[in-house]
């Protein structure tokens, strides 16, 4: 059973809660996330329910479920959510566009990147500037550089950042800058950094690690969650499988399986699981049409010159037929483009 506590709760409220259960034969845990406070129970759920925890004092709703994923599951909360970033849609009602370079190398590199984005239908401004990458020797970012010219891109182009933060000690900085704090495949069971983006209140998309079952998936956001944080996107990038004719295996399959058991929204990455540019644009018509709530794609104004993933990183060709994709799809699913959601707002 959890209790979520309201935002004006006190911490008086708090703690009659926790005695409360106590007094029972119980165990309150509590997490104190920046907008609100999650009580979890462990314990009696029947005497539980005698105790009228609802009626209490600072008390917003009282989930007992049954699955171990117990926020983000539908099991209590049926409807499916909308995560706003930077005023930006992303849920089961429009189709959002996040796009970039997969790496932040100059100032004028990235504004490119993030012009052409825009021209595609963009909403979102994806960007690295922490890399955590398989070989010691290969491009690690630029750190609070990128950050910087992250920000400075932004102000140009109006684009709110999703970047990635890879390290529980710079989740504060990361916050300070980025607009969503985005964690990778590598660090989607790295606990301690989930629970540290929990708690900084800002949205959070999580990747699935590459060799993660859908539900150790679900129980990563539940990490976040469990901090107070329910503006959690999860992104389908591709898993590790036998097959070498791809980066990674797209598993498309994920994504109404993802939106069945939980209300969270659920994006795919195209880019990182095709790795080739000619795979991106199949690879995105199918994530649409299987009901993906957006795609998140690389972009590189010269992806030969890229420091980072320039083969996957698409060019304004190929942008072009991105945008007819994100023109012609949502309609025939009966969804709203992010962008047109916002202009029509």
């Amino acid at each position: 059973m959890v209790i979520v506590m309201r935002p004006d709760a006190t911490r008086a409220d708090v703690e009659a809660v926790a005695q409360t259960v106590g007094a029972a034969g119980g165990e309150a845990f509590v997490s104190r996330g920046v907008s609100r406070t999650i009580i979890g129970l462990v314990g009696d759920v029947d005497r539980f329910a005698t105790l009228d925890l609802r009626g209490m004092s600072g008390v917003a709703d009282v989930i007992r479920v049954s699955t171990p994923y117990k926020l983000v599951s539908r099991d209590h909360h049926p409807e499916r959510s909308t995560v706003r970033v930077g005023g930006v849609p992303i849920g089961p009602r429009t189709v959002t566009l996040i796009a970039g370079p997969c790496a932040v190398e100059t100032p004028e590199q990235t504004l490119a990147a993030a012009r052409m984005a825009r021209a595609a239908g963009a909403t979102l401004l994806r960007g690295g500037a922490y890399k955590p990458r398989t070989s010691p020797y290969a491009f690690q970012g630029l750190g609070e550089t990128g950050l910087r010219i992250l920000a400075d891109v932004r102000a140009e182009t109006g684009l709110p950042v999703v970047t990635e933060v890879v390290d529980a000690h710079d989740v504060d900085l990361v916050a300070s800058y980025a607009d969503m704090l985005q964690i990778g495949t590598r660090n989607a069971q790295n606990f301690a950094l989930l629970q540290a983006v929990g708690a900084a209140g800002k949205p959070v998309m999580l990747k699935r690690g590459m060799n993660a079952t859908i539900e150790e998936w679900l129980m990563a956001a539940e990490y976040i969650a469990q901090r107070g944080n329910l503006d959690i996107v999860l992104c389908e990038r591709g898993i590790r499988t036998f097959e070498t004719a791809t980066r990674n295996t797209l598993d498309i399959s994920a994504v109404p399986v993802a939106q069945r058991l939980s209300h969270l929204p659920v994006i795919v990455d195209p880019s990182h699981s095709g790795g080739r540019r000619d795979l991106v644009l199949p690879l995105t018509r199918a994530a649409l049409a299987v009901g993906a709530d957006g795609v998140i794609i690389d972009v590189h104004p010269h992806p030969e010159q890229a420091l980072c993933d320039g083969p996957q990183a698409l060019v304004d060709r190929d942008l072009e037929e991105l945008a007819r994709v994100m023109a012609q799809f949502p309609p025939m699913l009966g969804k709203t483009a992010a962008a047109d959601a916002l202009v029509s707002a």
